[in-house]
């Protein structure tokens, strides 16, 4: 309740001088989710009924791991979703959605079986929304930015582009959008209470002080550019560097255009405004680009360059990485999809490659998964992740949609 209530006072005193005439049409947000502009005679002045929906995910799998102690894991989740819209006058709409993370798998090591479950809320967040702005506070994820494999604007999730759940846990926050008349959007947010380390953190927030930022996005010839900004307090483990807390800002830029083929940059720097030793800079830009070839039922193609560094003072090449990717998809038929992605570390000079076969059946989804990685992952967002998908391995997995 404490952390809920240092989110609203936080996120009211954001919002409280951003109103505006609204009026205007639909819009698609990056997140992947889209907020629809309701017009005076959109479908909501027709139907005022109140709504209830219960959807859920059903995902199990097993899989093979034979560079590793354990050979066999085999696994199950589920993820219940409510969802209840309340539409309100003049196009206004408020609604609510909450989901839950159950999960479990067993592994199997030399005759040995080890356990592990899980449950813990997955989404749970309200929404006031009308033609112009949203306002929603809660448990929910943040993310934006044009880049695909490596996400330097991955500053509040840890989805995987490899992941054919794409899960990510949610963050505690208040999140507000204006969408303005010339398709500029502004959004404004605060976080507390999120105790884990998200995105590319490297040291933990501070339990002391709420995080605060924002972001602006402009429309410009054939495409999108934005500017987004956040600051918080880390927490430096009790005098690391001979202090607790250290002030820390983060400044990001992201452009996409889409000409013949796609193209995009996105940027982020974060900086601790005291000395931290090498981590008082950090660097990470990617370059990409995507195009569908016209062969067969059409082969799109995506590839990125991407840097990352961190240092005490401007860019030092001994704490830098540079890795390249691509990713093809090919849909073989209507319920069929080929898939692949290659990562190339040039410092450490190897490959990370991944083979998704997808097949669909009605609401069931096959993924028949194999990959072939580094024994040890190089990956900076996943260095301190389960060592599960090192060297090679095979994965079975069946995700039912209800």
């Amino acid at each position: 309740m404490y952390r809920m209530h240092i989110l609203y006072m936080t996120f009211i005193f954001y919002t409280s001088t951003i109103f505006a005439q609204e009026n205007g049409q639909g819009i698609e947000l990056e997140s992947g989710q889209q907020f629809v502009q309701r017009s005076s005679q959109g479908s909501h002045q027709e139907n005022k009924s109140k709504e209830f929906l219960f959807s859920g995910q059903l995902s199990t799998w097993g899989q093979f791991t034979p560079d590793i102690p354990t050979k066999i894991w085999m696994g199950g989740r589920y993820i219940p979703q409510l969802n209840f819209n309340i539409p309100l006058k003049n196009d206004q709409l408020f609604d609510i959605e909450a989901s839950a993370n159950l999960f479990g798998d067993i592994g199997i090591r030399s005759g040995n079986v080890s356990t592990d479950g899980k449950i813990k809320p997955y989404r749970a967040w309200a929404r006031y929304s009308s033609t112009r702005m949203e306002a929603r506070i809660g448990l929910q994820k943040i993310n934006f930015g044009s880049a695909q494999m490596f996400r330097p604007l991955m500053w509040f999730d840890s989805m995987d582009p490899r992941d054919p759940l794409q899960l990510t846990d949610g963050v505690w926050a208040g999140l507000f959008r204006y969408y303005f008349p010339n398709n500029s959007t502004l959004w404004l947010w605060s976080l507390y209470g999120n105790n884990e380390r998200k995105g590319w953190e490297i040291v933990p927030v501070t339990k002391s002080f709420p995080e605060l930022g924002g972001r602006i996005q402009l429309p410009v010839p054939k495409g999108e550019g934005a500017f987004s900004y956040h600051f918080r307090k880390t927490d430096m483990e009790m005098g690391t560097f001979g202090l607790k807390e250290i002030s820390e800002n983060r400044f990001g830029f992201d452009l996409r255009l889409d000409v013949t083929v796609g193209f995009w940059l996105e940027s982020s720097w974060t900086h601790l405004n005291a000395s931290a030793g090498e981590l008082i800079n950090q660097q990470m830009a990617t370059l990409g680009t995507d195009y569908t070839f016209d062969i067969g039922n059409g082969l799109t193609t995506t590839f990125e360059q991407f840097f990352y560094a961190y240092s005490q003072k401007g860019i030092n090449p001994h704490n830098s990485l540079h890795f390249s990717g691509l990713h093809t998809s090919y849909p073989i038929t209507l319920l069929d999809n080929l898939s692949a992605m290659v990562y190339y570390n040039w410092k450490e000079q190897n490959f990370y490659n991944f083979l998704d076969w997808q097949h669909q059946l009605n609401n069931i989804t096959i993924h028949t998964i194999a990959y072939w990685n580094p024994q040890q992952i190089g990956i900076p967002s996943q260095m301190g992740t389960s060592q599960r998908f090192a060297g090679k391995g095979l994965q079975l997995m069946v995700i039912w949609h209800h």
